[in-house]
């Protein structure tokens, strides 16, 4: 009969492999295309080299050490010697709680470009608190000290929060501007009253017994195990909890979430603040677990590294677990690489900046590889671009 609409076959559920392929494809093919470009580059870099007799086998023997570096070797197995991992996954557990902290912020729309300085005044958070309780009981020296790190994080999170949700101010630009604070902040207390007297150059006393005790070989500290609890507990509170809902709600629609009875304000708020709280772990990690004092010049690139980590892992929480082991083992296996290779350390920057930059050509990629059914590889929420003007407005 002509007047009886056709009926649409309902669509066939996808099967767990189709549901991994649709998450893996796009990672792995911008993981592969990025170490294709660094061996390119390598090869390239040696026709600059005067003398030196071309090796075509090169980024071969680069890679090789570079994955020696972060994993060993199956005899250093065999005689129970696993520091290469061990380093690995030291190298790791900032780039988990930075991953965590920009993925966190993506879920809520909110693009979170000051996991650096935050990252900064956790890390300050932690010693100023951490040397005063140098001497106190461990379990203690050590709660407080990580308490304050997480503090700090937070409010260096909920200002451009703050700002964001009642005058309308983009996150990008304010954590960038809190980013430029937090190094000079940093610079100043640690070369003024934070300053070991008569010291040669700026630094601060040890925090002693507030350091996180080692759990692992020769330096896997508690942040590792810290990093993995804090990854499990933000997928349960983005995916188990009526607070993550609400934050991944606002992120897809801040309007219709507003329409929906939620508050885009509030949640815009906590969320940066969450967020800030995160990254402060991941400098509270690196102060308390491996340096255990503070430079004038303290830093590093997880702050930025966090950034590719959670773009990368699409903002899922057990994702951006893998997402750093990737991205610490590359920190850990550089040394080896340039040893071995003579290949700079800072090839490595150039595999994670090609990573982020095919991410972003990921919709490019997948038409060109046909690779249908997989899904994008920047997932930062529908809202990223969005302002609360509306709810500024109310």
């Amino acid at each position: 009969m002509s007047g009886v609409p056709a009926r649409v076959p309902e669509p066939r559920p996808r099967s767990l492999g189709q549901r991994i392929f649709s998450v893996l494809a796009i990672p792995l093919v911008v993981t592969g295309l990025s170490l294709l470009l660094g061996a390119a580059i390598i090869l390239a870099s040696e026709t600059l080299v005067p003398g030196k007799k071309f090796d075509p086998l090169l980024p071969f023997t680069a890679y090789e050490a570079l994955i020696e570096g972060c994993l060993g070797t199956i005899p250093e197995w065999f005689r129970g010697d696993f520091d290469p991992i061990v380093s690995t996954l030291v190298y790791t557990a900032p780039l988990i709680f930075g991953g965590l902290a920009v993925g966190f912020g993506f879920k809520a729309g909110l693009f979170n470009i000051g996991a650096q300085g935050q990252f900064l005044v956790g890390a300050l958070g932690a010693v100023i608190v951490g040397v005063q309780v140098a001497s106190w009981p461990a379990p203690i020296a050590i709660l407080l000290a990580t308490l304050a790190g997480m503090l700090g994080g937070a409010l260096w999170g909920f200002v451009p929060g703050f700002l964001k949700a009642f005058s309308g101010a983009h996150e990008v630009v304010s954590t960038i501007m809190m980013n430029y604070i937090a190094v000079q902040l940093l610079a100043a207390l640690v070369s003024g009253p934070l300053k070991v007297p008569r010291s040669p150059s700026p630094v601060t006393f040890s925090v002693d017994n507030a350091a996180f005790p080692i759990i692992l070989g020769k330096n896997g500290h508690l942040g590792i195990l810290l990093a993995i609890l804090a990854a499990i507990f933000v997928w349960w509170l983005l995916y188990r909890t009526t607070w993550g809902f609400e934050v991944r709600s606002v992120g897809a629609n801040p309007d219709a979430a507003r329409y929906a009875g939620m508050r885009p304000r509030f949640i815009t708020v906590a969320t940066m603040t969450f967020s800030g709280c995160l990254a402060g772990l991941a400098g509270t990690s690196v102060l308390l677990g491996v340096t255990h004092t503070m430079t004038s010049s303290f830093g590093t690139t997880v702050g930025f590294d966090s950034i590719a980590v959670a773009l990368l892992a699409r903002s899922n929480p057990i994702a951006v677990v893998a997402a750093a082991l990737l991205f610490g083992g590359m920190r850990a296996g550089a040394g080896l690489m340039q040893i071995r290779a003579q290949i700079p350390v800072e090839l490595v920057d150039v595999l994670q900046a090609t990573i982020l930059l095919f991410l972003v050509a990921s919709p490019v990629i997948r038409r060109v590889l046909r690779l249908r059914g997989a899904q994008s590889g920047i997932a930062t929420g529908g809202a990223v671009t969005q302002s609360l003007g509306g709810e500024v407005a109310n």
